[in-house]
């Protein structure tokens, strides 16, 4: 046994020289390399305007040559059709999980998925007409899951090749790195007890830390790492990660986390939604002190893609301190290259527009400059959202007609950027002789508004909006009438 896992560990090793030496030949792009961010001087018209996301199933033919393309497709000699270069990528791709398929299959009935070595497995055979135990014989193997989806391809389960397929996307379709990493992730696993963590109990103080709320706009869950919260003062910071045996505690919350989303918000079936985004809050993070919160966020990037590969769409790290991203080069030592182009940047002044790009007004908490509200009476996600630019040094009026009386009108409004941004609210009745009523007097903007009115005759609704900057605003809106009864009473 010993020799075993001396020629698994001279493996893993040549592997981690392999992947050494790739690193040192890349080119580094340094600070502005390693992360996406948005320059301070776009203009405001460019909003629509996505960042250029790599899911990894899109290659372009640039990089045939490391994707297993021919020779033929890769010289540039000529023109290469895209549909041909596609279906070969495609192929590769087909090729590639049949092999994974296989080598699962034969270690799971041969047993040693877990650890050993298929030399000493019993003929195919037999393999398939007898019933192998684990090592510590309290399950078949054969019964072996992972997030609930068994792993045995010859099972017929829907969601075993999407399993699978996340283990090969996540090694470029290495079929021998991505058995060596499901290997890795089921011992780990193992060791760390998780498939009972479910059942543990944590402080109620970390369900704020960490929750889901929301999709984005592709109908992924998103997790917000709410860790502000902690650092707004000592005593906060020092009940959460005030020392290694809290940090641990965290991790192992982190880790409940991850198996209660995965099993409860993903799909693991064809077509369904496999990934999630996670937006990370570094708000009040300092870096004379509060080591802890950096080794955290260290330990957590690493454990997600060693053990949860190609479950996180997205890692948008928002109210990030400039002083973070020499550190996050540090961290990109730790960080597999496919993953490396997950992370988005966002310092405080552009939270609410990069936020924006992925998820909805509707959808996005006020806190972050957006529409929802926790336990809204007035709106739901169902109502409609419209939306404005207000022009460079300019001001504009948005009208919301009111025809009914005995009625109250409700509003939300909320501005990307709005730096010196300010406004009005009015009621213009229909009726010229009528007067019309001040709601709300000229006041700088300060995150999402939201305002309401009764009305007693016809009119409209006026916000008088101000922009007296040298970029365009876009302007996020909705209204709702609702009827309104009035009881009086005698004294």
């Amino acid at each position: 046994m010993e020799e075993i896992d001396r020629d698994y560990a001279l493996e893993e090793f040549e592997d981690s020289l392999s992947s050494v030496s790739t690193e040192m030949d890349e080119e580094d792009g340094g600070i502005g390399g390693p992360h996406k961010e948005e320059s301070e001087d776009e203009e405001e018209d460019d909003d629509d305007d996505d960042d250029d996301d790599c899911d990894g199933d899109e290659m372009s033919s640039a990089n045939a040559s490391r994707n297993g393309l021919p020779k033929s497709l890769r010289r540039g000699d000529e023109p290469v059709d895209d549909e041909s270069v596609e279906i070969m990528r495609q192929s590769r791709k087909n090729k590639a999980l049949l092999h994974f398929r296989c080598r699962v299959e034969d270690a799971i009935l041969g047993n040693y998925l877990l650890g050993g070595s298929p030399e000493k497995i019993l003929s195919v055979d037999r393999r398939r007409q007898e019933t192998y135990h684990s090592d510590a014989g309290k399950e078949p193997m054969r019964s072996i899951s992972l997030w609930g989806i068994p792993l045995l391809p010859s099972a017929g389960h829907e969601g075993t090749d999407v399993v699978l397929l996340k283990f090969l996307k996540a090694s470029d379709f290495k079929v021998s790195e991505a058995f060596h990493m499901l290997r890795s992730t089921l011992r780990w696993r193992e060791e760390n007890k998780v498939d009972g963590i479910l059942d543990e109990k944590f402080p109620a103080e970390m369900e704020k830390l960490v929750y889901i709320s929301g999709a984005d706009l592709e109908g992924r869950p998103i997790c917000y790492h709410a860790y502000g919260r902690a650092l707004r003062d000592k005593d906060s910071y020092k009940r959460v990660f005030g020392s290694s045996q809290k940090c641990r505690q965290f991790f192992r919350w982190t880790v409940h986390f991850m198996e209660r989303s995965v099993r409860r918000s993903l799909s693991l079936r064809p077509g369904g939604v496999d990934s999630m985004v996670h937006i990370m809050d570094l708000k009040n993070l300092q870096k004379s002190s509060m080591k802890e919160i950096r080794g955290v966020l260290k330990n957590n990037f690493v454990f997600l893609q060693d053990n949860y590969p190609e479950l996180i769409h997205k890692h948008v790290m928002i109210n990030v301190p400039f002083w973070y991203y020499t550190y996050h080069v540090l961290i990109l030592r730790f960080i597999h290259q496919s993953n490396r182009d997950k992370f988005i940047f966002a310092r405080p002044s552009r939270v609410t527009k990069t936020l924006l790009k992925f998820v909805a007004p509707q959808d996005l908490p006020v806190q972050y400059g957006g529409l929802k509200k926790e336990n809204d009476n007035d709106f739901t996600q169902s109502d409609k959202v419209s939306e404005t630019i207000v022009g460079k040094n300019s001001n504009k009026s948005i009208q919301i007609p009111v025809n009914e009386t005995g009625v109250t009108v409700t509003w939300d409004l909320t501005v990307v950027k709005q730096d010196n941004i300010t406004y009005k609210e009015e009621f213009v009745p229909e009726d010229e002789c009528s007067y019309k009523i001040l709601i709300r007097r000229m006041k700088k903007l300060e995150g999402s508004i939201r305002n309401s009115f009764y009305i007693n005759e016809p009119g409209k609704i006026v916000i008088s909006i101000d922009n007296p900057t040298y970029k365009k605003k876009r302007v996020y809106y909705r209204s709702k009438i609702r009827p309104t009864m009035y009881i009086f009473f005698k004294s």
